[in-house]
């Protein structure tokens, strides 16, 4: 017997602004209401599809007052409905607002999170707005009942694949490949056992594909790929396990990967699974303003924390005297070397190995001393941001004259920055956003800070008014 659908309950609320993930936020009988393709100002009818004691979520049903903001989504495979494509978020969304959006949510959580605000709101820095990802995880499936594979990203809020023939978020020659990925993977006898195919393409326009093989391909499949490889000029790579075990078809393609960074000379070669930047226009801006923001001088020496494959280690190289840069990743920290010695920076860079999660005083002695000085800092850290780091240089006296933080939470941000500015004294002396993400609700960030008088600690209690609190509870 078939089941009865689920009639959902409908409400009509006045959007009042945007959360992280690109939703309308909304506030009805005491509860904050999260509206999926709603926009600040509109008044809007939302399905209810999730409901929960101090919060609600939904989907719009109909606008009876739009956004002066709200545009025709540029891709048909974007929209709320079950079946659309999860890959964006806010297509829905005029692309500049869209950056007006993310710079307040950051001002939001630097405030909110922090109670710190910047001296100065620094102008956002932007890319392009569509064609931007040079890496993306499409997922591959095997649809018996529509009796094809399909690849492409997630519907929205589902781990089904969405049915997509091209993306517009992609470049065009990623995009155009969609569909003979399809034909591909259907003529391969893994065809069920291939899960998903890593996209990354380089500054160089060399494009990478990664398989991941949960078997080991036959002859045949060997000889498809080779010629799906040859046949439109991409570099085929294999990952049998985890991320490192992945290897190119050909040898000839280990080192085809380039990011460049024309502003300062240098190029990083990358492997397609390497973290880099999924927006090249926007990561070179991004680079270039980093380092203005430091101001680094020909004789300063620079330390650059959670540097990777030294995205901008290299460059501040170029611009120093010397640039220490500290990974928690040995191999990562490896491969830096060859990049800088590839790109003639070997005598002006020096790279380490280092849990940065568990940083401390003594560690940032020990590298003060062997720096002689710390002049300027960089941080760039993952999404859990950097709180040791942070409260080290709160309480340290050998301070640098400037810290630029690059951030991709900002949260984490805004937590960092209120030990920075609380505990140690520093000013936050600007703050911005950059469109990394266009159409989604990531939020990429920097920070500029100095070092100003530490804050005259508290007094401790008493010792018997500690003991009494305790006894209270």
């Amino acid at each position: 017997m078939a089941r009865t659908p689920k009639i959902l309950e409908k409400f009509t609320v006045t959007v009042e602004s945007l959360d992280q993930d690109g939703r309308g936020v909304a506030h009805r009988e005491g509860k904050a209401v999260f509206i999926e393709g709603a926009l600040p100002g509109e008044i809007v009818t939302y399905e209810r599809f999730r409901n929960k004691p101090s919060y609600e979520v939904g989907r719009v049903v109909s606008i009876e007052k739009e956004s002066s903001q709200r545009v025709k989504p540029f891709c048909p495979h974007f929209g709320l409905e079950p079946g659309s494509c999860g890959g964006c978020a806010m297509q829905h969304m005029e692309p500049n607002a869209q950056v007006a959006v993310k710079q307040r949510v950051l001002m939001d959580a630097l405030w909110h999170i922090g109670q710190v605000k910047p001296e100065t709101i620094l102008a956002p820095i932007y890319g392009p707005f569509w064609g931007y990802r040079h890496r993306a995880r499409l997922t591959v499936r095997d649809v018996a009942k529509k009796g094809e594979v399909l690849v492409g990203f997630h519907e929205r809020s589902s781990s089904y694949v969405a049915d997509m023939t091209d993306c517009k978020i992609l470049p065009a020659r990623v995009s155009e490949l969609l569909v003979p990925l399809r034909r591909l993977v259907e003529s391969l006898s893994i065809r069920q056992r291939l899960p998903q195919i890593e996209v990354a393409m380089g500054g160089n326009g060399v494009i990478a594909l990664v398989f991941r093989i949960l078997e080991p391909l036959t002859d045949n499949d060997t000889r498809l790929l080779e010629a799906f490889a040859l046949e439109h000029g991409v570099c085929v790579w294999l990952q049998p396990k985890g991320p490192d075990s992945c290897y190119p078809m050909h040898e000839a393609d280990l080192n085809a990967l380039k990011l460049e960074l024309p502003e300062f000379g240098v190029h990083i070669t990358f492997k397609p699974t390497d973290f880099t930047q999924v927006n090249h226009r926007l990561n070179e801006t991004m680079v270039g303003r980093a380092i203005r923001l430091l101001d680094v001088k020909p004789e300063h020496h620079v330390a650059d924390f959670f540097c990777g494959l030294g995205n901008f280690t290299l460059p501040l190289a170029v611009r120093s005297q010397k640039v220490i840069g500290i990974e928690g990743s040995e191999q990562l920290v490896e491969r830096a070397r060859a990049g800088a010695k590839e790109n003639g920076l070997a005598d002006k860079t020096e790279f380490v190995a280092r849990n940065l999660f568990t940083w401390s005083c003594e560690d940032w002695d020990a590298l003060w001393q062997k720096m002689g000085v710390i002049d300027r800092v960089l941080i760039d850290p993952p999404r859990e941001g950097a709180l040791e780091l942070a409260r080290t240089l709160a309480a340290t006296d050998k301070r640098p004259a400037r810290v630029v933080y690059v951030s991709c939470n900002p949260a984490t941000l805004a937590r960092d920055c209120a030990v920075l500015h609380h505990e140690g004294g520093w000013h936050i002396r600007a703050a911005g956003v950059m469109n990394m993400f266009p159409h989604t609700g990531h939020v990429e960030s920097i920070a500029v800070l100095e070092p100003g008088p530490k804050p005259e600690k508290k007094p401790e209690e008493p010792l018997e008014n500690q003991n009494s609190q305790e006894g209270d509870n």
